[in-house]
């Protein structure tokens, strides 16, 4: 059932056997494994189930570090969490992303690929993938629309990864809907785990709404599943205990913050550069490919360059566009309705904002009647698109690549999430972020330019120019990709983590944190895939749990 705690009639405190702390990929797939079962289940989401701005602004926040970062921006407060914004990428980490690395400080996860595979399977069905096409380490098996390039294995490889074409809040909410025995709570803010004297277990989540209400969700076992920032934040604000927040007794909470680094870092001059672009392109016409390569760097080259992983797209940008085809363009625009939705107006204000672009800008509409003029003068050049469309070929010529990296960040302690002075509506303090890049990182940028720059250069008979930051003679050209990790890491020993290899906190009986941080490392993989796989495996220990509790007559 779906429950909206701004609803009076709701009773302020609520009952369940597991709380589950967010109703993102995360906590949406924990809570559908307990579909048909007599486990009551809590799943509290902040937001509604479209987005708004008022509750938006909870996620603002202040950071500082070597590259800009903006928390407010760069996830969603709704159902079905920031992923209402994913383009779909699924792709398993390799077992060598998860594997120690001793050129990697804090490498290493406690469990592998072979403990997580089984759940990734899983996870392709929570995902909508066809089954019938298998996976490994790293990579899908998948028809490509188009033959990737041939490239020297000794460096670079091409990896496949899947798109799901499913937002989680919309795939996923009338099973929320119609299941008796779970309830997902609506604009229901949690602002503290409460718990024992000893900070041991968790005794309620205590949480509140924009106008005021406050109450409590009491259960046998919580699950934060807030998010890669949003998790730690919890934490470190459930202090009436422990002075330093809940789980962290070693100063670990909202340590190791780490994103995916993304910059462009050169460009390809050449005469054909559609001979390197047009084989990652990952649409079919209008049609989104279910399958696409990507060019990656090999294990081989990592180790010998002693760097971390990365992966390099290769974007055309077009060139001289055809007077008709402008037109065109011109026309759609003006024909396309303004919307005062919220819900889409602060969609298109976070996509926005997470392709670097300027967030919350409205494209300056077309007269229709002239572009319909220009476009009956140049329909020669509609004529000749669609030829070219028919026959597989580009419709507007491009006159250059932009070669833009995706990079694997080294874990380093003084990343990190905080909190900072100023407080939210709730009367919470905002979350302050600290990101920080280091040496090794940039020595990923520059094995990375050095390794693919020329090479894809050398398949379109074209020259490569790198970009300064790459060799270091400039500021990091890089900004994050809303992949928000590492702050809530897992360790066997607590002094190097804070949740061990079933997500449990260390020291906290019966919490439990799902997501993305909890990854001990990133690899360039896209994060939700493994983010539902782990969280489908955490899902099983708990129902173990939880069966453990009605046996022994817990409360």
């Amino acid at each position: 059932m779906i429950i909206d705690y701004f609803d009076r009639s709701v009773p302020d405190d609520l009952q369940a056997d597991l709380c589950i702390i967010g109703a993102g990929p995360a906590g949406i797939a924990i809570a559908r494994a307990f579909l048909g079962t007599a486990t009551r289940v809590c799943l509290i989401e902040g937001g509604g189930l479209a987005g708004e701005d008022r509750s938006q602004s909870l996620y603002e926040g202040d950071w500082t570090g070597d590259a800009p970062f903006d928390a407010g921006t760069s996830r969603m407060r709704v159902f079905g969490g920031s992923c209402t914004l994913w383009g779909g990428g699924c792709i398993p980490l390799a077992d060598s992303d998860m594997a120690p690395r001793e050129w990697v400080p804090d490498s290493g996860w406690p469990i592998r690929y072979d403990d997580l595979a089984p759940w990734y399977a899983r996870a392709r069905d929570f995902c909508r993938i066809d089954p019938s096409h298998g996976f490994g380490p790293g990579a899908f098996d998948g028809p490509l629309p188009r033959r990737p390039l041939d490239l020297d294995p000794d460096a670079l490889v091409n990896f496949v990864f899947a798109r799901s074409p499913i937002t989680f809040g919309d795939a996923y909410r009338e099973d929320m809907r119609r299941a008796p025995n779970i309830s997902l709570l609506l604009h229901a803010n949690v602002m503290e785990l409460e718990s024992t004297a000893d900070a041991s277990r968790v005794t309620g989540a205590r949480i509140g709404t924009l106008d005021g209400r406050r109450g409590r969700v009491f259960a046998r076992h919580y699950v934060l599943a807030a998010g890669g920032i949003e998790n730690a934040r919890i934490l470190l604000l459930s202090d009436s205990v422990a002075p330093d927040g809940l789980g962290n007794d070693r100063d670990l909470v909202g340590r190791y913050f780490m994103d995916h680094p993304s910059g462009t870092i050169g460009t390809i001059r050449a005469d054909d550069p559609d001979r390197v672009t047009r084989p990652y392109e990952r649409t079919i016409g209008k049609v989104r490919a279910p399958f696409a390569p990507e060019i990656g760097l090999s294990l081989k080259a990592q180790r010998d360059h002693r760097s971390l992983n990365a992966r390099v797209h290769p974007f055309a940008v077009e060139g001289q566009v055809p007077r008709g085809i402008r037109a065109l363009r011109d026309v759609r625009a003006a024909l396309r309705p303004p919307t005062r939705d919220e819900a889409a107006l602060l969609e298109a204000r976070l996509c926005a904002a997470l392709q670097n672009g300027p967030g919350g800008t409205a494209a300056v509409q077309q007269n229709l009647a002239i572009s319909t003029v220009r476009l009956g003068l140049h329909i020669g050049d509609v004529v000749r698109a669609v030829a070219q469309k028919v026959a597989d070929r580009p419709t507007v010529r491009s006159d250059r690549v932009e070669l833009v990296g995706f990079f694997e960040q080294a874990p380093q302690r003084d990343s990190r999430v905080t909190l900072g002075d100023e407080r939210d509506a709730l009367g919470q303090r905002r979350v302050r972020v600290d990101w920080r890049l280091n040496e090794l990182d940039r020595h990923t940028w520059h094995t990375t330019t050095l390794l693919t720059g020329a090479r894809l250069a050398a398949a379109c008979n074209g020259h490569f120019e790198p970009e300064p930051w790459t060799q270091g003679a400039a500021p990091p050209g890089v900004h994050g990709t809303a992949h928000h990790m590492g702050t809530t890491r897992m360790a066997d020993d607590p002094s190097r983590g804070v949740v061990d290899a079933q997500c449990k906190v260390h020291g906290v009986a019966n919490l439990h944190i799902a997501g993305s941080s909890t990854f001990p490392t990133g690899g360039w993989a896209f994060p939700t895939f493994t983010i539902v796989a782990l969280s489908l495996r955490l899902a099983d220990h708990l129902r173990v749990l939880l069966t453990a509790c009605e046996h022994s007559g817990l409360a």
